[in-house]
């Protein structure tokens, strides 16, 4: 961090830092306030802990008349995938925002493998939108949320009352979950897949659904974006 504060605040570079993992360095913090004799909090880390990581990952951002920046991508391991675990609790609550990485989806074979149900942005409202991607990713972006959070919900269903108990409704988010994960979430290794590709992916998926059923998407933006005869159009675009 001190030789990315150099190329960012003295070399006025941009500066992306790659921090590994910090579950190891939440360790070794418990180890030495062991060997200290400190009085431990939570499961044996310090109760400083949270300031201490807090002086790491507030080293990110700018410094007012420099021209550079210093983003940071800090990764940890979860012990036992439990996200109420100290160390990545507290970086939750200091870091900007998380992806997290989902075992089942890799042994699904879905890469990347990310569950985007936990995973946040805090400062994606700030960024996304009219003049910055495009008019219509924030309600796209709820509606896929609330779609993919149903369809989660209704495999769990179909595992314990099976698929005959279900309805034609639940067979839509069923379908919409399987593409979601195949269609939009995964991409191959070489995939250079823009924000504007997804949100067109994304409208695909979203019109397997009734348009009364979209009622996180504004009218307006159903009006301009939803319409069938846009995606045959494209195909028909996509053959010549």
């Amino acid at each position: 961090l001190t030789a990315a504060e150099y190329f960012a605040y003295e070399r006025e570079q941009h500066v992306f830092v790659i921090l590994t993992d910090m579950s190891s360095y939440a360790d070794a913090l418990r180890e030495v306030s062991a060997a200290r004799e400190e009085v431990p909090g939570r499961r044996g880390y310090p109760g400083y802990m949270y300031t201490d990581l807090a002086t790491i990952y507030e080293r990110a951002g700018r410094v007012e008349g420099r021209n550079g920046s210093i983003t940071q991508f800090p990764i940890l391991t979860m012990p036992n995938d439990d996200i109420t675990h100290p160390i990545p609790d507290l970086t939750g609550y200091i870091t900007e925002g998380q992806v997290f990485v989902d075992r089942s989806l890799h042994n699904r074979q879905v890469y990347p493998p990310i569950n985007v149900l936990p995973s946040l942005s805090r400062l994606m409202k700030s960024g996304i939108g009219r003049g910055m991607t495009r008019e219509d990713h924030p309600s796209v972006s709820d509606q896929l949320y609330a779609n993919y959070a149903v369809g989660v919900d209704t495999r769990a269903m179909k595992a314990v009352v099976g698929e005959e108990a279900l309805s034609e409704e639940d067979h839509l988010y069923l379908e919409f979950l399987d593409k979601f994960e195949s269609k939009f979430l995964s991409q191959g290794p070489y995939e250079n897949r823009d924000i504007f590709q997804s949100l067109d992916i994304a409208w695909e998926l979203l019109r397997l659904f009734p348009e009364t059923m979209l009622k996180k998407v504004p009218q307006k933006i159903k009006d301009k974006y939803y319409p069938r005869d846009r995606e045959a159009q494209k195909a028909a675009q996509e053959s010549k």
